[in-house]
Order: C-alpha cells, then sequence, then structure tokens
C-alpha cells in the first residue's frame, strides 16, 4: 500500500491502522500503553517542528523535525518519562 505522500507519516500510519481494526479493536487500540506513548513523543516532535520553524523563519516540515528530535532529544526524553503501566 503506497503512502500519500500529501499527509504526514504518523497521520498515513494510523489511518491504515484504524481502518485495518474491528471498532472493538480500534477502541483497545487506542487505549493501549504504546499508542499513548505514540501520540506523546508525536506530541514532542511538533513542538519541536514548532519551536524550530520559528527560528528560521519557515516551516521545516515534519521529517526534519523528526529527525532532529531523534538525535536531538529522544534519549533524554524517553528517559525523563515516568514509566506508564496500563
Amino acid at each position: 500500500m503506497a503512502c500519500d505522500l500529501d499527509k504526514p507519516l504518523t497521520l498515513w500510519v494510523n489511518e491504515q491502522i484504524v481502518s485495518a481494526t474491528s471498532p472493538d479493536t480500534e477502541q483497545y487500540f487506542k487505549n493501549s500503553a504504546l499508542y499513548r506513548e505514540f501520540l506523546a513523543e508525536r506530541d514532542e516532535i511538533l513542538k519541536h517542528k514548532w519551536i524550530e520553524s520559528e527560528k528560521v523563519g519557515h516551516d521545516i516540515g515534519f521529517e526534519k523535525a523528526l529527525l532532529d528530535w531523534i538525535v536531538k532529544h529522544r534519549a533524554t526524553w524517553r528517559t525523563t518519562r515516568k514509566p506508564r503501566v496500563s
């Protein structure tokens, strides 16, 4: 299945997962710890994208923000997050 290049990758992945599940499975998936962590990480990347875009005066794009955030911040972010139990 080809990725729609006009959509952010995370949105496309989310749509593919949701479209492949039943309503019961979808609700279970959305309540899972893994999905909540994915959303929290995505929010951090979007914040990073906004900050870095403001610094340079234009939108840097999700992919650039993602790679930059992973290299510069992900390890620290993950170690400082409190473990969550479902």
